[in-house]
């Protein structure tokens, strides 16, 4: 008896001593190694456990699912993609996983884009028409799951946020039409509002807009039907906003510079002087 209380307080200082190795020391310390650790949703601690031994990251399955019940974190690890390194002690990876500290994706969206340019982007094979011009154009943050409709969501989300934050409401769609074809003829802010003054003044008159970014508006008058890109913010501003002139003509020259004319004469020289 006295034999067996003596090996079973070894075996209890043993195991304790594993766990207390296993969740608070490092499996290798000061290691610079970082691995990319993906847990899935659905998944509990044993099967977190048992990948993360798998992979280097932790000495024992058992020391984790340890300490993630007697935390009460076992049910709060949260499904993403982690940057983790075997420099880590168990307890360092379980807070980081509770507090869902994950590798963030990120997509860039950019201005003038069409739905085509996106959806090459995004790797799917078409968008909606109907999303041409809402795509608003920014960085977005998304999740390790974030599927081709998340993603869709957060951009029109983001859209209302930043249209309605600048100019009080969300644009309609004659801005939207106009601030596309802003986004593709000028660059720079004042340009745009000034080639916005020019377009009004084509469409109170009844010229063709004869845009050549939108070739259809040689062909028809008033606006496209549908924006022809996704315009950025000083694009719908300056659609908003036009600066009022009495020029009917413009052109941009190889170095970016917007020359403006009132009549047609004045629009051919300015062709010969900077375009020929």
């Amino acid at each position: 008896m006295k034999y067996f209380s003596i090996i079973s307080v070894v075996v209890i200082l043993i195991v304790g001593f594993l766990i207390w190795q296993g969740v608070y020391f490092p499996k290798e310390p000061g290691s610079l190694g970082k691995t990319r650790f993906l847990v899935e949703r659905g998944q509990d601690a044993e099967e977190i456990a048992d990948n993360l031994k798998g992979v280097g990251l932790i000495r024992y399955s058992f020391g984790f699912r340890w300490y993630a019940s007697i935390s009460g974190k076992a049910n709060k690890l949260k499904a993403g993609e982690y940057e983790l390194s075997p420099s880590m002690t168990i307890s360092e990876i379980i807070d980081k996983m509770v507090s869902g500290d994950m590798i963030k994706r990120t997509i860039t969206i950019i201005e003038g884009w069409t739905l085509e340019d996106i959806a090459e982007y995004l790797k799917v094979e078409e968008l909606d028409p109907s999303l041409e011009g809402y795509l608003f154009p920014d960085t977005y943050e998304l999740s390790y799951d974030d599927g081709i409709n998340e993603i869709i969501e957060k951009i029109l989300v983001n859209f209302d946020k930043k249209t309605k934050g600048k100019f009080g409401k969300r644009p309609d769609l004659e801005i939207i039409i106009m601030a596309s074809l802003l986004e593709k003829e000028v660059r720079s802010l004042e340009d745009k509002k000034m080639v916005a003054g020019v377009l009004k003044n084509r469409l109170e008159t009844g010229m063709l807009l004869q845009v050549d970014a939108a070739m259809i508006t040689y062909e028809i008058k008033g606006l496209p039907s549908r924006p022809i890109c996704n315009p950025g913010l000083e694009s719908i501003e300056a659609a908003i906003y036009p600066t009022e002139n009495n020029y009917l003509y413009y052109l941009s020259t190889p170095e970016g510079e917007t020359i403006f004319s009132k009549t047609f004469k004045e629009h051919n020289i300015a062709v010969n002087k900077y375009l020929r």
